[in-house]
C-alpha cells in the first residue's frame, strides 16, 4: 500500500512541477540556469551579487508584504515565497488547484510515529545493515524566530499552527500548534518554542510548510491579528544542504525559520524523563547535529521544573548516517541562569537501535533515551 500512495504521488507531481516552471518564468521572465554567483533558496533564485545572504526575486501578497520584503532585505534575511491565495482565514488554500498534489484539504494530523520496527531477521549477517530500511533525504528545523510584531508591541500571545506535509501520507506535521486557550507568550526577536515534528519530515519530493499564526489581542477572537497565513514549498532539489533562514512576512509581523535539507538521514526520537525533583531548577537541552559540513544546534527544551514535578517530552530530529548527535544540558538554580551546571552526552546515528543515559543531578534525576529509526 505505501509504494503504490509513493508512486500515485511521484506520478502525480508531472503537473506540480508544470506549475513550478510557469512560476518561474513569471518571476524571472525566462528559465535561467543556476550560476556560480546564484544559491537557490527553496523554488527561487537569489542571486548573491554584492549581498552574501542574497535577494530574493519572487511574488508578494500585497502592498504591506512588498514593503515588509524591502526591509526584510536590508537585514540580509530572503523572503519566503507564500503562494498566491493561500490563505486559511479566507478559505483561499482549499480552491488553489495548484495545491491540490498537497492534498490540503485533509486536515488531520499525521498518525505516523517514528519508524521505530526493527526485526533482526531483516538484517544482514553483519548486524549492521538492514535490508528493508535505508537512510533517507529528510527536512529538519533548526528554529523558529518572532521576528516583526506590531508598533508599541514588546511581546505578543500567540496561537495557531505551522506544519509540514511530505509525501508518506501529506498530513499535517505539526512543528508548532496551540490553540487560542492556550497561547504562547513570545517577545520580539525571541525563539517560538517547537512542539514538533511527531515524525521525521521526509524530503525526497517537495514538502509544503503550511501556517496560520494570529495574535491573541482580547477575549473575542475577532480582535485578534493576522501573524502569518498561507504555505510555502520547498523543493528536494533546491533546498540548501546547510542550515538557512527564511522570512515569513504576514499582515502584522514576520516569523523567521530556519531549516535545512539533510542528506542520507535517519530518525532520532529523544525522550526526556524529569523525575525524583527535589528542588525547583531551570533546565535548558540542546541538541547539536551535524549537517552542511558543521554542526548547529536545535533549542529542545527551556523550562522551570517545580518541585514534586515530573515531566515527560519527546522530540524527533533528523540526523546524518554515522555522524555524532551531541546533546547539551544545562541545569541552574531556580532563578538563576542556566550555566550553573552544564553536562554533555552524544550519540552515533544509526539505523535501528537505542541508547540510554541517566544523569543524577542535586536537583533531580533526568534521564535520556535516543531510539534511531529509519525512514521507509
Amino acid at each position: 500500500m505505501l509504494h503504490s500512495r509513493r508512486n500515485l504521488y511521484r506520478s502525480s507531481r508531472s503537473a506540480y512541477e508544470s506549475f513550478l516552471m510557469a512560476r518561474n518564468i513569471a518571476v524571472h521572465g525566462r528559465m535561467k540556469p543556476i550560476g556560480p554567483n546564484q544559491l537557490p533558496y527553496g523554488n527561487a533564485f537569489f542571486c548573491t551579487s554584492g549581498n552574501p545572504l542574497g535577494e530574493q526575486v519572487g511574488i508578494t501578497k500585497g502592498k504591506d508584504r512588498a514593503e515588509a520584503s524591502r526591509e526584510t532585505k536590508k537585514l540580509n534575511v530572503p523572503s519566503a515565497f507564500i503562494f498566491t491565495n493561500s490563505s486559511h482565514r479566507d478559505g483561499s488554500i482549499y480552491k488553489n488547484s495548484c495545491l491540490d498534489v498537497f492534498c490540503v484539504k485533509k486536515r488531520g494530523e499525521t498518525q505516523l510515529e517514528p519508524m521505530r520496527i526493527s526485526d533482526p531477521a531483516n538484517c544482514f549477517p553483519d548486524q549492521k545493515r538492514c535490508r528493508v530500511h535505508f537512510e533517507c533525504d529528510m527536512m529538519q528545523f533548526f528554529s523558529l524566530k518572532l521576528a516583526k510584531v506590531p508598533m508599541n508591541a514588546s511581546s505578543v500571545q500567540l496561537y495557531g499552527y505551522i506544519a509540514a506535509r511530505d509525501y508518506l501520507d501529506l498530513s499535517l506535521n505539526y512543528i508548532v500548534n496551540h490553540s487560542r486557550d492556550n497561547p504562547l507568550m513570545v517577545r520580539q526577536g525571541s525563539l517560538i518554542e517547537m512542539t514538533g515534528p511527531k515524525r521525521g519530515i521526509t524530503m525526497t519530493s517537495p514538502v509544503l510548510v503550511e501556517y496560520d499564526m494570529r495574535i491573541k489581542e482580547g477575549e473575542q477572537e475577532e480582535y485578534d491579528l493576522q501573524l502569518i497565513d498561507g504555505a510555502t514549498d520547498f523543493c528536494e532539489v533546491t533546498t540548501p544542504s546547510h542550515p538557512f533562514t527564511s522570512q515569513i512576512n504576514g499582515d502584522c509581523g514576520a516569523v523567521d525559520i530556519t531549516l535545512a535539507h539533510v542528506v542520507n538521514a535517519v530518525e532520532a526520537t529523544i525522550d526526556v524523563i524529569v523525575s525524583e525533583v527535589r528542588s525547583g531548577f531551570n533546565l535548558s537541552l540542546g541538541s547539536y547535529v551535524f549537517v552542511g559540513g558543521s554542526y548547529q544546534g536545535i533549542e529542545l527544551l527551556r523550562d522551570i521544573i517545580g518541585e514534586s514535578c515530573v515531566i515527560t517530552r519527546r522530540y524527533v530530529i533528523a540526523v546524518e548516517m554515522d555522524s555524532w548527535m551531541h546533546l547539551k544540558l544545562m541545569v541552574g538554580r531556580e532563578g538563576s541562569k542556566y550555566d550553573d551546571l552544564e553536562r554533555h552526552c552524544r550519540f552515533k546515528a544509526n539505523l535501528h537501535g537505542y541508547a540510554h543515559r541517566q544523569i543524577l543531578l542535586e536537583h533531580a534525576s533526568i534521564s535520556l533515551k535516543v531510539t534511531w529509526s529509519a525512514m521507509p
